[in-house]
C-alpha cells in the first residue's frame, strides 16, 4: 500500500507523529507494518530453540516451549512498540518506531544454548534481563557515545552478524541440526523446498510493488509451506494440542546468572542502542524532514532496554527497533505513531493466542531455511553497504582486516580456544564480540593517518 496520495491528510499532517489518518486507512497501514516485520520477528525464537535442540517434531515433549517463545516474540514486540509510540515518562520516542526481536544478539546467544536443551534457557534469560537493564541505563549518555561506533565499526558488526548466521540458514535448508549425520540431511527434497522459497521471494521482491513487495519473504515462506504440505512435510499435531488463549508466565524457564551471558548481551546491547539511535534519526529525517531530538533518542533507548528486560522476565528474547519499518515510513510518507500503535495491538492479540504460535511452529525447518538464507544474506549486504561510507585509507583497511580476521577466524575454528575459561570461550567464539572490540579499540587508538600516509602527502623537493 503505497500512500503518497490522497485522502490521508495534508502533507503537513502526514509529517506529524501525533496525526491520526482516517481509520479505514490507518488499520491497513498498521497491518502493513506488522507484515513487514513478522517473519524477522519470530525467526530468532525458532533459531534459538532449534540450536538448543527443543520444540521440533510433532512428538517433541518440549513443543510447548517453542510455541511459547514464538508467542512472546509477538507479544513483546507489540508491548515494546507501545513503549515507543505511546510512551510513559521518559520512556519512548513517541514516534512510529516498530520494535521486534533482534537478530543482532543471536551470535552471542547461540553459543550459550547450543545443544543444551531447555535447561540452557534459564542462563540466557538471566543475561537478557540484566542486559536490558544495562541497555536502559545507556539512555542518558547514548548521544555522547556514538563517536565510538563510526560506519567502519557498525558496518563490520552488521557484516559479522550476517556472516555468523548464514551457517544457520544453510543448516536449516539442508534439514536442521537434528538431521546432521543422517541420510536425509541435505536431501534433494529438503533443498528443493528451500529453493522454492528463495525463488518466490526474489520474484515477488523484484516484480511486484507496494505491500506485496515489502512482504516478499513472508509470501515466499507461505508458498514454500504449501509445497511442503503437498510433499507430506507438514504436521498439524501441535496445533491441535495448543491452547486457544494463554497469558505470559514470569520466568517460565527459571532464571540463572552467568558472567558469559551477562557480558555478551550487555556488549551487544551497546551496539543495539546505537543502531536504534540510527533508526530514530532515519525516521525523523525520512518521515518528517528534520533531525531527531535528544529526548526522542533517549526515550527510544529507554524503551529498547525496558522492552528487552521485561521480555526476558517472561521468557522472550531481546528486542530492538526494526530498520525495515523505517524504510516503510519513507515509502508511505505517513509519520503517524498511532498507525504503528494499531500494528502493535495486532501483535499483542496474536501473542495471546498459542494456536497462532503452533501454526508458525508447524513450518518445516527447510522452508524456514530458504527464508533465512535470504534474510541473513541481506544482513551481511547491509553491513557492506554501511562500509561503503568508509574512507578506505590504509589505517581503516588495517583495522578492518585485523578485526575481521580474528573475529571470523575464531568463529570458524572454535577449538582454537579450547584452553580458555568457559566464559571467555563463549564470548570469543561468537566472532562478533572480538571483531567489534578490536575495531572499536583500534579505531580509538590508532592515529587518523598512518605515518607513511602522512609522509606520502608531504610535498617533495
Amino acid at each position: 500500500m503505497s500512500l503518497h496520495n490522497s485522502g490521508l491528510g495534508t502533507p503537513e499532517q502526514l509529517k506529524d507523529p501525533d496525526f491520526t489518518p482516517p481509520l479505514g486507512s490507518a488499520v491497513p497501514l498498521g497491518i502493513q507494518h506488522v507484515l513487514a516485520m513478522f517473519v524477522s520477528n519470530v525467526t530468532p525464537a525458532i533459531i534459538i530453540a532449534g540450536v538448543a535442540g527443543f520444540g521440533f517434531g510433532s512428538k517433541s515433549p518440549d513443543f510447548h516451549y517453542l510455541i511459547y517463545m514464538i508467542q512472546m516474540s509477538m507479544l513483546f514486540a507489540g508491548i515494546a512498540t507501545l513503549f515507543q509510540t505511546v510512551g510513559f515518562g521518559p520512556v519512548g520516542a513517541r514516534l512510529p518506531i516498530v520494535q521486534g526481536t533482534s537478530f543482532a544478539f543471536l551470535p552471542v546467544m547461540i553459543p550459550l544454548v547450543a545443544g543444551k536443551g531447555v535447561d540452557a534457557m534459564a542462563v540466557l534469560m538471566g543475561g537478557i534481563v540484566v542486559g536490558g537493564i544495562f541497555h536502559t541505563c545507556l539512555a542518558p549518555i547514548i548521544g555522547r557515545i556514538r563517536f565510538a561506533l563510526p560506519p567502519l565499526v557498525t558496518g563490520l558488526v552488521v557484516l559479522m552478524i550476517g556472516l555468523a548466521l548464514i551457517k544457520v540458514g544453510i543448516q536449516y535448508a539442508a534439514g536442521g541440526v537434528p538431521a546432521i549425520g543422517k541420510p536425509e540431511f541435505g536431501s534433494l527434497q529438503n533443498w528443493s523446498v528451500a529453493m522454492v522459497v528463495i525463488v518466490v521471494t526474489l520474484g515477488v521482491k523484484f516484480f511486484t510493488r507496494g505491500i506485496i513487495s515489502v512482504a516478499a519473504v513472508l509470501i515466499g515462506l507461505i508458498v514454500g509451506y504449501i509445497v511442503a504440505y503437498f510433499m507430506g512435510m507438514v504436521s498439524f499435531a501441535n496445533v491441535g494440542r495448543a491452547a486457544v488463549f494463554a497469558l505470559p508466565q514470569p520466568f517460565p524457564f527459571g532464571i540463572e546468572f552467568s558472567a558469559g551471558a551477562i557480558i555478551g548481551i550487555c556488549l551487544m546491547a551497546f551496539v543495539s542502542a546505537v543502531e536504534t539511535v540510527g533508526d530514530v534519526s532515519g525516521i525523523a529525517k525520512g518521515g518528517a524532514g528534520r533531525e531527531a531530538e535528544t529526548k526522542e533518542l533517549e526515550g527510544a533507548t529507554y524503551a529498547d532496554g525496558l522492552g528487552s528486560a521485561v521480555a526476558g522476565i517472561f521468557g522472550g528474547l531481546p528486542n530492538t527497533s526494526f530498520s525495515q519499518n523505517v524504510g516503510l515510513i519513507a515509502m508511505t510518507g505517513v509519520m503517524s505513531r498511532h498507525v504503528v500503535t494499531i500494528g502493535a495491538i495486532f501483535l499483542i492479540v496474536a501473542g495471546l493466542i498459542p494456536k497462532i504460535g503452533a501454526v508458525i511452529s508447524s513450518v518445516p525447518i527447510e522452508v524456514l531455511g530458504g527464508g533465512v538464507i535470504v534474510m541473513f544474506g541481506m544482513v551481511a549486504a547491509a553491513g557492506i553497504n554501511m562500509l561503503s561510507d568508509v574512507h578506505w585509507n590504509r589505517r581503516n583497511m588495517v583495522i578492518f582486516a585485523i578485526s575481521l580476521s580474528v573475529g571470523l577466524g575464531l568463529q570458524l575454528v572454535p577449538d582454537a580456544l579450547q584452553h580458555m575459561p568457559s566464559t571467555a570461550k563463549v564470548l570469543l567464539t561468537s566472532g562478533l564480540l572480538p571483531a567489534a572490540f578490536l575495531a572499536i579499540i583500534l579505531n580509538l587508538v590508532l592515529p587518523e593517518e598512518l605515518p607513511e600516509e602522512m609522509a606520502d602527502d608531504e610535498p617533495t623537493h
